[in-house]
């Protein structure tokens, strides 16, 4: 088994964290040999729903798929929680079903609902007074240490950079596990917040694909003191557009001849899913 995450956060060095949205997902990263996955709440909006980043995805769907991916894989599972799904009470909720589906850290943003991707136009964000509430109810509600609380804040896009940082600085003081000031506008507000924070708490940084970041790679951020590096759309950011060449090719010819190099055979399928493993399994209750 894995370490847990607040394990591995303890020790040194930069985690990559590649975003997921299902099972398959879930299983790839894991044998990729990465020490945790981040369950993106835009991906999987994005691939289950086929819908935009916008708040539509209910915290039951979430729950649910919590609960299939931790199924399929032990490795640490970060959550992304949106708003924690409404108020408070709400918040309590929402960390005790997630964390009993199987969620190993639950992230939390300041937006106002309905949210939006923390990249796009037109956020709004609650009270930093109401999202301290929301964090402390969060705490309250985890029934084990191990569960982590991490607190993000849109509020540079809405309110500008001193605001997040105050932030920042209240949402750590209540007690947040880790935090995550999104899309910094340029490098030099990002050397603030690691000289500000990083030595207090993991910082947390989304390295999006056409998102606003100011740096590319997990080295650039641990040398700015960050310690998690999220990826969260990478796999789906690669998979739709060749996906759309194999449809192409495949309503122009009929026939995917072009293609069968870059494609793996349904037996690879099972081999990586493990069906022998499963089927090995299975005859342990085989009576005649």
């Amino acid at each position: 088994m894995p370490d847990t995450l607040k394990q591995r956060l303890s020790a040194s060095g930069i985690l990559s964290v590649p975003g997921i949205y299902d099972g398959l997902s879930a299983r790839l990263v894991e044998l990729a040999g990465f020490e945790a996955a981040f369950l993106s709440g835009a991906c999987l909006s994005f691939a289950r729903f086929g819908r935009p980043d916008m708040g539509l995805v209910s915290a039951a769907e979430v729950a649910e798929s919590v609960a299939v991916i931790r199924e399929r894989t032990p490795l640490p599972l970060i959550v992304d929680i949106d708003t924690g799904f409404g108020n408070a009470l709400n918040v309590q909720r929402t960390v005790a079903t997630f964390e009993r589906a199987g969620a190993s850290a639950l992230q939390m943003e300041d937006q106002l609902m309905p949210k939006r991707c923390g990249h796009m136009r037109g956020k709004q964000v609650i009270s930093s007074g109401e999202m301290v509430g929301k964090i402390h109810a969060a705490l309250d509600a985890r029934r084990s240490d191990d569960t982590l609380i991490f607190a993000r804040t849109d509020a540079l896009g809405v309110n500008g950079f001193d605001d997040a940082l105050e932030r920042a600085e209240r949402y750590l003081e209540a007690g947040a596990d880790a935090i995550f000031v999104e899309a910094p506008a340029n490098l030099e507000q990002m050397e603030i917040i690691g000289e500000r924070l990083g030595s207090r708490t993991p910082l947390i940084h989304n390295l999006v694909e056409g998102g606003q970041s100011p740096v590319q790679s997990a080295q650039e951020l641990a040398a700015l003191n960050y310690r998690i590096a999220l990826f969260p759309a990478s796999l789906l950011h690669l998979f739709i557009p060749a996906a759309q060449n194999m449809l192409t090719q495949l309503r122009q010819s009929g026939h995917l001849n072009a293609l069968r190099d870059q494609m793996i055979d349904l037996s690879i399928v099972n081999e990586l899913l493990g069906a022998d493993e499963l089927l090995a399994a299975s005859k342990q209750y085989q009576y005649e």
